[in-house]
């Protein structure tokens, strides 16, 4: 997307920057001073601020558009099938879907941290990341900053893990029009890990409204944990807020436009955040 949209994108801040910068100049020139142009002062910051909100609201639409519909390097899923050679064609799919979903919860979260919740979805973004440049350009047209790789885990004792899980739940179900608080299936971020048998995967399940422990469930000895756990005060962080995501929700993330498997668990490693 070597086109002017995309120099927006990549330079956002700076474009901002340039229309304050603009408007304080302009409303300091001391010929401003005179009564009879100070209308015309008023009327360059109005305008300025119009733009300066035009701009962000489009580049908001604009990078959730892309994180849909932007190509991903077709190496990544060649990585992800050496890695777990049981993967179908179908399957890479899915994981590509995961990822797209996972850097939307990213851009929709405002910088704050973000867990990763599925081992699977990791390991392709572990490879992206491995290729500097492409994943730059990526996190240039998507998000506006780069995002660091910094490895979570299951819901547990760590505070700033589990606002960073919360908050990948909550833009996951938003983006497939679930209930964060009352799930009836689970989003495909965190569904993936058990739909596709990933080994030392973390499983996520909605029929009960407690964590079982290691090895108390799975096949693996992984652990299952419930969608619902996200909203229970019994693990530290935000639990009412889901660390802060819902009091950000700005409507935005309620349509179902993601799409994802209803069946399955979930989990995993992860990062996030700036």
């Amino acid at each position: 997307m070597r086109n002017w949209k995309y120099f927006v994108l990549r330079h956002e801040s700076s474009l901002g920057y340039a229309v304050v910068v603009v408007s304080v100049l302009t409303w300091s020139l001391p010929w401003l001073t005179h009564a009879a142009f100070r209308a015309q002062g008023v009327w360059v910051i109005a305008s300025a601020t119009a733009a300066l909100l035009l701009l962000k609201l489009g580049c908001r639409w604009q990078r959730e558009r892309q994180l849909r519909e932007a190509a991903l390097p077709l190496f990544l899923k060649r990585k992800l099938r050496a890695s777990y050679p049981h993967l179908s064609a179908k399957d890479c799919d899915l994981v590509e879907r995961g990822l797209r979903q996972f850097f939307l919860a990213c851009l929709r979260s405002n910088k704050q941290f973000v867990a990763m919740p599925s081992r699977v979805v990791d390991a392709m973004w572990h490879e992206f990341i491995l290729h500097t440049r492409a994943y730059q350009d990526w996190c240039s047209l998507t998000l506006g900053w780069f995002l660091h790789h910094t490895p979570a885990q299951a819901l547990g004792d760590e505070a700033r893990s589990n606002d960073g899980l919360r908050r990948a739940w909550y833009w996951a179900c938003k983006d497939e029009a679930i209930a964060p608080k009352t799930p009836t299936r689970l989003p495909l971020l965190f569904a993936l890990d058990a739909k596709l048998k990933i080994e030392n995967g973390f499983h996520y399940v909605t029929g009960f409204n407690h964590r079982q422990r290691e090895g108390e469930a799975g096949s693996d000895g992984a652990g299952s944990y419930s969608g619902t756990d996200f909203s229970e005060a019994s693990f530290s962080g935000d639990a009412d807020h889901f660390g802060g995501a819902e009091a950000s929700d700005a409507g935005g993330g309620d349509a179902g436009a993601g799409g994802g498997d209803g069946g399955g668990d979930g989990g995993g490693c992860g990062g996030g955040g700036d």
